[in-house]
């Protein structure tokens, strides 16, 4: 089995990460019919990449990119029991590599790094009729909290 090796985002694969950035927004696209149909972005990469409160991680083998996913520390809601929190997101497998357990390193190296930095909640979005993401963030530990409604009138 080949060695699935995590490591932090440099600027030079943010080519890459673009692509990845590409292949989430045409998988969510079909839970969504508010997002646009033209080519569009969800994040900052380049930025993400340098701020001290993000940890953009990169999954590889053989030096190749297969994987991402980010860790955000957050404020959290001052009514709540904790300080901050960590919003996990830009998570991405590339498809070739899907089953190996790649999102699993992710999400584990990006926990390490929040327990680092002293945040203990670790929170995430996902659609509702997304099963297979669902599946695998619960198990990794994730529970469904909140459900997040809309009407379109």
């Amino acid at each position: 089995m080949q060695t699935i090796t995590i490591r932090k985002a440099y600027p030079n694969d943010l080519e890459k990460l673009l692509e990845f950035e590409q292949g989430i927004i045409t998988a969510e696209r079909p839970f969504d019919p508010t997002l646009k149909a033209e080519k569009t972005h969800y994040y900052d990469i380049e930025k993400m990449i340098s701020a001290s409160h993000i940890e953009v991680l990169v999954a590889e083998i053989d030096s190749e990119l297969i994987g991402s996913g980010y860790a955000r520390i957050e404020s959290a809601k001052p009514y709540l029991n904790h300080l901050k929190y960590a919003y996990l997101g830009f998570m991405y497998t590339h498809p070739n590599h899907r089953g190996k357990g790649v999102n699993a390193k992710i999400i584990e190296a990006l926990k390490n790094w929040c327990n680092l930095q002293d945040v203990f909640e670790i929170r995430l979005d996902v659609y509702n009729d997304n099963a297979s993401a669902i599946k695998a963030y619960e198990k990794a530990g994730f529970k469904k909290h909140l459900i997040n409604m809309r009407m379109i009138s």
